[in-house]
């Protein structure tokens, strides 16, 4: 089965207008072969961040919804169109992330079929795939695992430090974190983004400011078995040895001999 980028590309040169369901997991919306909307299971759509934002009411969302015009938020006041797109621009990019990565569904696409926030703005499927190429990139340089996307967030009991900054997103999902909701699910308990969620966590988690799952122990290398690297400040890594490691090599020796001796000018 092609994957589904090769999918999305097929139809873009096709300029094909409707709708591609990959199972449960979500469904992509193009219009003459661009990308028009996209929704994930695992991310907020764009309505679930404008209502939990308080923005827009549900009662509005849904008038506008049953109508199929996204346009009718601009009209009535409730957004500016700039405020429109850029919800949209996120939740499509958000909901791309996740749903570009889904395997082992059959995708059908629907000739014809439109969403209801479709049309505020546009998307060519390279630049979305080169988006999701350079966020999974942006993850991995943060905290190069990603053992705490699935697993429940769990916010350390004393801190590593005197002090820290946090952000307003980082500052909510400690406070909310239960040790039972992963990165996801609080995403949407939120009503944020779920990549900037992760985003997140994975930075709270280079600040020593979570717990990490339990490791998984590499497969066998020389004899020994290697254990996964960890990023820095993990408040589970083993201590470092204080100064220079020594193995009895003779530049480690000089090394001693000098130090010995600045020791001893300084008494």
């Amino acid at each position: 089965m092609p994957a589904l980028d090769m999918l999305l590309a097929g139809l873009a040169r096709e300029r094909s207008t409707g709708a591609l369901r990959v199972g449960r997991s979500g469904t992509i919306f193009l219009d003459a072969g661009r990308v028009a909307y996209m929704e994930c299971a695992d991310t907020p759509g764009a309505e679930d961040v404008l209502a939990a934002s308080g923005r827009v009411s549900e009662q509005t969302l849904g008038a506008a919804r049953r109508e199929g015009a996204g346009s009718r938020l601009v009209e009535e006041g409730a957004l500016t169109r700039g405020e429109l797109q850029h919800c949209v621009l996120g939740a499509v990019l958000d909901a791309a992330f996740f749903l570009l990565q889904v395997t082992g569904s059959r995708p059908k696409f629907r000739p014809g079929e439109r969403h209801w926030l479709g049309g505020q703005w546009f998307f060519e499927v390279e630049a979305i795939v080169r988006e999701c190429a350079r966020r999974a990139a942006q993850l991995t340089a943060i905290w190069p695992s990603a053992e705490l996307d699935t697993a429940p967030v769990s916010p350390v009991r004393r801190l590593p430090g005197h002090r820290v900054v946090l952000s307003d997103l980082q500052w909510e999902i400690l406070i909310h974190a239960d040790r039972e909701a992963t990165p996801l699910e609080l995403a949407r308990r939120l009503g944020r983004p779920g990549y900037s969620t992760l985003l997140a966590v994975r930075r709270l988690a280079a600040a020593g400011l979570l717990h990490r799952p339990a490791a998984t122990a590499l497969p066998l290398r020389g004899g020994r078995r290697d254990r996964e690297p960890r990023p820095p400040h993990d408040p589970d890594a083993p201590a470092l040895p204080l100064g220079p490691a020594v193995n009895g090599d003779p530049t480690d020796l000089n090394l001693l001999i000098r130090l010995k001796k600045a020791l001893e000018e300084l008494s």
